[in-house]
């Protein structure tokens, strides 16, 4: 006879994982998590799998991730597949979005760079400037 697996409601998940009740709602309004049932008193009842689905959720969101990402890849294992090529993919595109992200700040560093460097050569304010550095009309 295998054992009956004690479910948990939601508050209680809540305070075990650090994640606010309105956050885990929301993650099951999305598709992310699923209450397995519910009380009496329409209390969300999970299993223990919703930690390692939390746990998940917040490491791919320091990654970088949309929620909208992680449910695509929460999908692929809940049809009973591993995510990892899906994951890859995802970091990958990640790492160019990075890349060029930093190109397009060290050009803004460049730009605001050459802006302080000209701060003292400013000689005459023309009327209605409200500043000649950022603004020399």
């Amino acid at each position: 006879m295998l054992a009956q697996e004690t479910l948990k409601q939601i508050g209680l998940v809540a305070k075990e994982s650090g994640i606010p009740i309105k956050t885990i709602r929301y993650y099951e309004e999305l598709g992310l998590l699923k209450a397995s049932d519910r009380t009496e008193g329409g209390f969300r009842l999970f299993n223990s799998n919703v930690f390692a689905r939390l746990s998940f959720i917040k490491r791919a969101q320091s990654l970088g991730l949309s929620l909208l990402e992680i449910k695509e890849l929460l999908d692929v294992h809940d049809q009973g597949d591993l995510p990892c090529d899906h994951i890859k993919a995802k970091l990958n595109d990640k790492i160019a979005a990075i890349a060029y992200q930093i190109e397009q700040l060290q050009v803004l560093k460049l730009e605001l760079e050459g802006l302080l460097s000209g701060w003292e050569s400013v000689s005459e304010i023309p009327e209605n400037t409200i500043c000649p550095i950022i603004d020399p009309t």
